[in-house]
């Protein structure tokens, strides 16, 4: 029985309307084993592990925990079979503390169902010390950085004693640091007996860290790798189906006239002083790059520059003409437009469709 994966999934099919998601999708994930599943957005991936944990259900397919044939009617079923998922969009309550997120739906309770609130705490503090993910317990969510709150559901994962944990794109809101000790955590894991499933589209990240590959493409496994015996030029073949090339061939910019001039603008968020006196040009036919660790200012500079929160000071030109602050709607009849950061949050409307949200900026 040494052999028998710890999870086995067997010609998964999902179809949602007008799309094949998962096309007879198989594999296999042993004890101690990161695996990473790669493909580009739409490949189908998230679906396959949201399959798994119970938040879908498949059209046919079969999934085995240690061998032996489940079904997975709930996200509850999956955790009672030891297996935790963190999404990608992060399902914690910003107003509670990491220790009210981490019981939540396991609460510890004492005589006549009162929570016992210390009881938990110790057991998160003596948790996040046993597998190195120091958090403090008593934080909100709220208030600790990204990297943090992901820490805190992982740990949440482990304190409901998953041994199996999907990651979906986990390192698509990281900085480069925070990546880095995010595989330091998934080592020390994996050496503990955790077995990972770990999804992405970004090839240096799976060379990396993943003991084996599983690529999908349009619904499909399409092909698997060792790390070792494979490049990231492979990896993107198998990705999209033809020879990829992984560098842009493009010759210098032409810059043109001044389209949008920023002066001395400052932004005050939290009684501080986010942004001080930034002043920058872009020209026509430019692309101008802005480069910093998450809470330095760049969210409350874009925000401001698209009309989306108050400034402090300083003035904005679009087109040689001063535009009025804290008024997107005057800025997008002027041809600016803002894709933001959080796309879920604050750039989309989930439960409209397309053409509702291709209109939201256009209607009146």
């Amino acid at each position: 029985m040494e052999n028998v994966p710890v999870l086995e999934v067997r010609n998964i099919t999902k179809r949602f309307p007008g799309v094949l998601a998962n096309d007879k999708v198989s594999f296999a994930l042993h004890k101690g084993e990161i695996l990473a599943i790669l493909g580009e957005n739409g490949a189908g991936k998230s679906t396959l592990l949201n399959i798994i944990y119970g938040l879908y259900h498949p059209d046919s397919g079969d999934i085995l925990i240690n061998g032996e044939k489940v079904v997975m009617h709930s996200p509850l079923d999956a955790i009672h079979k030891g297996i935790g998922m963190v999404h990608q969009h992060f399902m914690l309550v910003p107003v509670f503390t990491v220790t009210e997120n981490m019981v939540l739906g396991s609460e510890v309770t004492i005589g006549g169902g009162v929570l016992d609130m210390q009881k938990a705490r110790k057991q998160i503090v003596a948790l996040s010390k046993q597998y190195g993910l120091e958090v403090d317990p008593d934080a909100l969510v709220e208030d600790i950085p990204v990297g943090v709150q992901q820490r805190v559901e992982i740990l949440k994962a482990l304190y409901r004693g998953a041994k199996i944990l999907f990651l979906d794109e986990p390192t698509a809101v990281l900085t480069p640091q925070e990546v880095a000790d995010l595989f330091k955590i998934m080592v020390q894991l994996r050496e503990r007996g955790v077995s990972i499933v770990f999804i992405t589209h970004k090839l240096k990240e799976v060379i990396e860290i993943a003991d084996r590959i599983a690529v999908m493409r349009r619904g499909k496994v399409v092909g698997s790798a060792i790390p070792s015996e494979c490049t990231d030029r492979d990896l993107a073949n198998m990705m999209v189906g033809r020879e990829e090339m992984l560098q842009v061939d493009r010759g210098p910019s032409i810059p043109k006239e001044v389209v949008l001039s920023v002066r001395d603008l400052s932004v005050r968020s939290l009684e501080q002083m986010a942004v001080k006196n930034v002043s920058f040009e872009v020209r026509q036919g430019e692309i101008l790059g802005i480069a910093g660790v998450q809470g330095n200012g760049q969210t409350e500079l874009a925000e401001a520059v698209t009309g989306l929160c108050s400034t402090a000071g300083g003035e904005i030109w679009l087109d040689g003409q001063k535009m009025p602050v804290n008024n997107p709607r005057y800025l997008v009849e002027h041809g600016m437009a803002h894709i933001p950061e959080d796309r879920h949050k604050h750039g989309l409307v989930l439960p409209y469709s397309l053409a509702d949200n291709l209109v939201l900026c256009t209607y009146y």
